[in-house]
């Protein structure tokens, strides 16, 4: 079985037909040569330097001496230690990759130019796309709609190519997905792919390919079709737009399960056609998939840019008379009544009130009686508590200060608002969405890795990925947990709020409270509350 992949791991064999920049590369100046460089393969490829490797091979920019073109060379790769069988079939895979790939004539699909054995080993030689990975793209932030539904059109293409000429590929994932030049996308990486009438290699361990973008019926054990590769299609869209797979979890065991079992939250991000393909796709059951055919028509209309908008006509009302050096006519004097003008007047004071209610405060909630807003001008945020709430500050010697709490005298009830600064270099612990962040804590607090608060595992989550604030998407979670106080445990509650600025902030607003007891409800309408007024950027 292959090890997790996706938008947000690390390379495998589909970064190998990428042409990185110089500053990476064997032959840039002030390099040492990498070793195997300058390697002459089968007489004809020169070695010019390593673009990528991963657990089949090596991949090589060479130079085609024959026909003087640039060229990307897959090297095999196996540890000698494995048992003689278990070799040979890693060969076999990749002279099936290349059988796959070479069978089918699409833009979409990258070209094979030949099959060099040297010392029984295939080395594969296909054309250099100059570009980067969907996966290295993601790791920088989501795509638009249109954008991403243009990319899964080129996908779709390229399946249905391979559909055509017998071929399942099995592995449809950001990583194996070519941005290039001129707008060109390329599906990658046939090594596990599936030929019709060819004999199935046995795979030890189970299926293999990465868990999060595998359909249930492969989950299952069932033959698969052209509609499981639909399906991870539709996981890939999904991440793409909106930047966390709906399936992955912190194990593989625990991914698999969720794609059996999981249905994931609507996409905020996609909207329209787009999300009707990605919920068409995820279905579990392969027969009411949607079909090719209705993918291709949806995602032509969604990768359509939007309309612009439809100019308004401006009507000016004017009321001028002519005057002693006015050469010509009068201009004709326009009357308005007295019931139009005090019309008019009532409409613009309206207007006025509703501009300013929307620039002084936009998303402020009702502030319950008894309550008070309470600026923090180091965290760049106004929190609404309860007026008798007491703050509680970071020490001075604390590594972490951007955080402050209100509690309640009792300490059952309190209110944290914490934020994670992109320029603090914590930027690889920010998620690129609030969502995503919400999601990771998630799968923390359900005991699949550690947390600060040290909850014993198994706390039950109610995720919400649909809240949004200043019209930007935000993220909710309540947390349901007992304490493990070993002489007196006691069940809890949290609500957290999940906001990322458009600068790269991530602010966390989190509600504690009893989960059973007096407290209970009031703790409730505190959170509800404290969330519905915070106010980010208004200290």
């Amino acid at each position: 079985m292959s090890s997790d992949g996706g938008a947000g791991q690390g390379a495998d064999d589909t970064t190998s037909f990428v042409l990185q920049p110089p500053a990476s590369r064997a032959d840039a100046p002030g390099r040492q040569p990498e070793a195997g460089a300058g390697r002459l393969v089968d007489g004809r490829y020169r070695l010019l330097g390593k673009l990528g490797h991963g657990g089949m091979g090596t991949v090589w920019r060479a130079k085609d001496e024959t026909v003087d073109r640039e060229v990307a060379v897959k090297e095999p790769r196996v540890p000698d230690h494995l048992p003689e069988q278990e070799r040979a079939n890693a060969f076999e895979r990749m002279r099936r990759e290349a059988r796959a790939a070479a069978r089918l004539d699409h833009p979409a699909v990258v070209n094979v130019h030949d099959v060099a054995v040297v010392d029984g080993r295939p080395w594969i030689v296909m054309e250099l796309v100059r570009g980067r990975t969907l996966g290295d793209a993601l790791r920088e932030g989501t795509l638009g709609a249109p954008e991403a539904a243009r990319i899964g059109l080129q996908v779709l293409g390229a399946l249905e190519a391979a559909h055509a000429a017998g071929v399942l590929h099995r592995d449809v994932k950001p990583d194996n997905v070519l941005l290039g030049r001129y707008d060109r996308v390329v599906l990658t990486d046939f090594g596990i792919a599936r030929i019709e009438g060819d004999t199935q290699l046995t795979d030890t361990g189970g299926f293999v390919g990465s868990p999060e973008y595998i359909a249930p019926e492969r989950v299952l054990g069932q033959r698969p079709g052209p509609a499981s590769d639909l399906w991870s299609l539709g996981v890939l869209l999904y991440t793409a737009t909106e930047g966390v797979s709906p399936f992955r979890r912190s194990n593989t065991p625990a991914t698999l399960q969720s794609v059996l079992n999981s249905t994931p939250a609507a996409p905020a991000s996609a909207s329209g056609p787009l999300a009707e393909v990605i919920d068409g796709l995820l279905r579990k059951d392969p027969a009411h998939r949607l079909p090719a055919d209705r993918v291709r028509a949806l995602l032509t209309k969604a990768a359509e840019p939007p309309a612009p908008p439809v100019p308004t006509q401006r009507v000016e009302v004017t009321a001028t008379a002519a005057s002693a050096d006015h050469a010509g006519p009068a201009a004709p004097v326009r009357r308005l009544g007295r019931a139009v003008w005090l019309g008019l007047g009532a409409a613009l004071v309206a207007a006025a009130v509703v501009a300013y209610l929307v620039l002084a405060d936009p998303f402020a909630g009702p502030l319950p009686e008894g309550w008070g807003r309470k600026p923090e001008a180091k965290l760049g945020a106004t929190v609404a508590v309860p007026a008798s709430y007491q703050a509680v500050r970071p020490a001075k010697d604390a590594t972490d200060k951007n955080w402050v709490t209100y509690e309640d005298w009792s300490g059952g009830v309190w209110v944290q608002l914490h934020v994670s600064r992109k320029a603090d270099g914590s930027l690889n612990d920010i998620k690129n969405s609030a969502r995503s962040q919400m999601y990771a804590d998630d799968e923390k607090f359900r005991g699949e890795g550690e947390y600060t608060l040290q909850m014993p595992k198994g706390a039950r989550t109610n995720p919400d990925d649909t809240p949004t604030y200043h019209g930007a998407q935000a993220a909710r979670n309540t947390v349901v947990y007992t304490t493990d106080d070993s002489q007196n445990p006691r069940p809890r509650e949290l609500q957290i709020f999940y906001y990322r600025t458009a600068a790269g902030d991530m602010y966390t607003l989190t509600v504690g409270y009893p989960g059973k007891g007096d407290f209970t409800a009031r703790g409730r309408e505190v959170a509800k509350a404290a969330i519905a007024n915070l106010d980010i950027g208004k200290p």
